[in-house]
């Protein structure tokens, strides 16, 4: 039918706008703590020289943005299933915010458990983080993956946050790559963690406050 052939149009082209906007802010907040990672990379790498080098790198950094361009679909599949059941369910449109703030105050208590810091260390020791890659387009691509599911372990509590606070927030997007960079390059990574989860805590709480 026409009329649900141009929803469904509409309904990609939103998609692929918010996708857009996933990637347009997730490739700066994330680079700081990228590049490192793709330089460990490229120094593993044995046997590849020029071009190959070069373009072997760029995959990496492909499978790595793959990662969280799936993660970004994800989240919009929820907040457009979320805005559905507001629009349907009027009592539940009231009750969205006092869900983003418990989901901040989840995201600020991952900041204190043993497994962020765990994951905190695995990204930080580069000797561990993942294997030795293949001097391959595949092994390339599969590295890149590898990295950047750790990493959105490592940081998923943050990003989660940001997606709470709401992604158009400029000062909340400033602070949160601060806080991924600090975890990753900075002295201190848990004492830092916990900081960043003391601050989302006070978000959240002032966000029920006012709910």
């Amino acid at each position: 039918m026409p009329g649900m052939s141009m929803a469904a149009e509409t309904g990609y082209h939103a998609a692929a706008g918010y996708l857009g906007m996933w990637l347009a802010m997730m490739v700066p907040m994330m680079l700081p703590s990228l590049i490192p990672m793709l330089a460990r990379y490229r120094r593993s790498l044995r046997g590849a020289g020029g071009i190959q080098l070069h373009g072997l790198t760029l995959l990496a950094g492909v499978g790595y943005f793959a990662v969280w361009a799936a993660l970004g679909m994800a989240a919009y599949t929820a907040g457009v299933g979320l805005m559905a059941v507001g629009m349907r369910w009027t009592a539940a449109g009231r009750w969205l915010p006092v869900g983003a703030a418990v989901v901040l105050l989840l995201a600020g208590l991952v900041q204190f458990t043993a497994w962020k810091a765990e994951q905190l260390a695995h990204c930080r020791d580069g000797g561990t983080c993942c294997p030795a890659p293949l001097p391959t387009a595949l092994g390339a691509l599969r590295h890149g993956v590898e990295l950047g599911v750790l990493c959105s372990l490592c940081c998923g509590s943050l990003m989660l946050a940001l997606v709470a606070t709401g992604m158009m927030n400029v000062p909340a997007m400033i602070a949160v790559t601060v806080a991924v960079s600090a975890e990753r390059l900075a002295p201190a990574p848990v004492r830092i963690a916990r900081l960043s989860g003391v601050a989302i805590l006070v978000v959240g709480a002032l966000m029920i406050a006012r709910a």
